[in-house]
């Protein structure tokens, strides 16, 4: 392995653990802060939150090399949709930034919110539709590495990573347990051999 592949290698390794782990916390101090309007609760947890799905990106990149091993075409088309959806989120927690670092009271927050979604696109691109690709891209990468029998991550890791999405998507409140749930998905050993999925895409 060369130092280019190891650097690689730690990097998707840290952020496999960390991009969970920053989700978890946003979920906690917005639980904590309990109002869900601006001031410093909003601000710090979204920082964790922007801090955390930029971790994604690595992560992404890594899964896109363990399931690249089972399909080139499919890893690429999952690599792309999850970028997309990355990419809106992104933007979203963006907007929500700049709301709730600018709203003087929650009045003040929901008259920004509803000025910015307003505009033509807005609630497609950054809300209500492209950020679900983030999902559909890590689900659909997963499950490309763990079919077959050559698989590379565990087979549990999509059913786990698909029941977080699910709980976060029904209910904020949950992104703490649902952050759980993918750190154990990026984590589990592949037929409990191997060290973990975490390790795996070491070098191409």
């Amino acid at each position: 392995m060369n130092a280019t592949s190891h650097h690689r290698s730690q990097l998707t390794s840290a952020a496999l653990v960390g991009a969970p782990v920053l989700l978890g916390v946003y979920g906690v101090v917005r639980l904590l802060d309990g109002r869900h309007g601006p001031g410093p609760g909003w601000i710090t947890g979204h920082a964790f939150l922007l801090a955390g799905l930029l971790l994604f990106a690595p992560v992404f990149l890594g899964l896109h090399r363990l399931a690249a091993r089972r399909s080139r075409i499919g890893a690429g088309l999952a690599l792309g949709t999850s970028l997309v959806g990355l990419a809106a989120s992104l933007g979203q927690v963006s907007i929500d930034l700049y709301v709730g670092s600018h709203a003087v009271d929650l009045a003040d927050q929901d008259r920004m919110f509803g000025q910015i979604q307003s505009h033509p696109g807005v609630l497609p691109v950054f809300y209500s539709l492209c950020p679900l690709f983030f999902y559909l891209g890590l689900l659909a990468l997963l499950v490309i590495a763990a079919i077959g029998r050559a698989r590379t991550v565990s087979v549990w890791s999509p059913v786990l990573v698909l029941v977080g999405t699910v709980l976060m998507g029904a209910s904020l409140d949950l992104m703490p347990v649902g952050a759980v749930l993918f750190l154990v998905a990026f984590t589990l050993p592949v037929r409990g051999t191997r060290p973990a999925a975490v390790s795996a895409p070491a070098a191409v």
